[in-house]
């Protein structure tokens, strides 16, 4: 994997975990979703870097 395809896989997984948090800050889900959702961000994260 190159530098360029670690940055943008980091890229992808902040950008869903700010999504994440604001829409959990501004009340539209709740916590249990909020968490499954980083959770899914962070094995796409991990695939994507191990390859």
């Amino acid at each position: 994997m190159s530098e360029h395809d670690v940055h943008d896989a980091v890229e992808a997984f902040l950008s869903e975990a700010d999504d994440a948090y604001g829409e959990y800050e501004q009340g539209y889900t709740d916590a249990d979703a909020t968490l499954r959702r980083l959770e899914t961000a962070i094995e796409e994260l991990r695939t994507a870097t191990e390859e």
